[in-house]
């Protein structure tokens, strides 16, 4: 019995950080990176008031750095949202109106009405803005998006350059760091947006970039079988994409930010 109990706890640590690390260290500075260059100066100083020194970037992977402690726990299931396959956008659209589960989705828009009450504490505050400039980065991770049975990707396994790893793993890590950038590098190659190509993506509620997510997600499943050889070919065929999903997710977050502070 006591063996067993063990060998579920290893279980339960070893899914947590697999299921819930999205973009990975880059993309997720990446991705705030790009909304500090679309925030107002009312929502600018309102960040730094409560940042401090930390920029953004630097702070947008405080929630996962804070899985070494215990603590924090209770975390886990705000990094993701798992859909059932086959799903028409208005069966999502449906789900997440009525959802009161604990996911990523629902956790985003707690934050961002909680951010709201200026009577917030300091500390809180400071907890809240990070877990949300993290959030909105999972989101835009497609396998974030994934299927429950399979952790989001996790138990598919693939080669990336005949390195073992998991579908998951190439659209946490791997396709971002092939870029061979910094995250200001990247930043700089890929944030050329129009005032009305963001404000029309900043006009899209939370709802679509879910469905976004997850119909990429279903192709990306689609598209590989296990034990795949993944190389160069898979970069060619997915870096815009990824891009995509970087930009948008900076845009976005940068949305939210301004209407919060701004």
């Amino acid at each position: 019995m006591k063996i067993m109990r063990k060998l579920l706890l290893a279980a339960i640590l070893f899914y947590i950080p697999l299921h819930s690390m999205a973009w990975g260290v880059l993309g997720h500075r990446i991705v705030a990176e790009i909304a500090d260059s679309y925030l107002t100066n009312k929502a600018r100083r309102q960040i730094q008031r409560i940042l401090g020194s930390e920029s953004m970037a630097m702070c947008s992977n405080w929630a996962d750095f804070i899985k070494s402690d215990s603590n924090y726990n209770y975390l886990s299931n705000w990094h993701y949202i798992n859909l059932r396959e086959g799903l028409a956008e208005a069966d999502i659209e449906a789900h997440l109106k009525q959802d009161t589960s604990v996911n990523a989705y629902t956790k985003m828009n707690w934050l961002v009405q909680e951010l709201g009450n200026k009577a917030l504490p300091a500390d809180q505050q400071l907890l809240y803005l990070r877990l949300l400039i993290h959030i909105v980065g999972d989101l835009h991770q497609p396998m974030h998006v994934g299927r429950l049975e399979d952790l989001g990707g996790n138990r598919i396994r693939l080669s990336w350059f005949n390195s073992s790893t998991n579908l998951h793993a190439v659209w946490d890590e791997k396709l971002v760091e092939f870029q061979q950038l910094s995250y200001t590098e990247y930043v700089s190659a890929i944030n050329h947006t129009t005032k009305a190509q963001r404000k029309a993506w900043q006009a899209e509620p939370p709802s679509s970039w879910v469905i976004n997510s997850y119909n990429i997600a279903q192709k990306l499943y689609a598209g590989v079988t296990p034990d795949q050889k993944l190389s160069y070919r898979y970069n060619f065929d997915h870096v815009q994409i990824l891009n995509d999903q970087l930009l948008k997710g900076g845009v976005h977050l940068a949305g939210l930010l301004n209407n919060i502070f701004g």
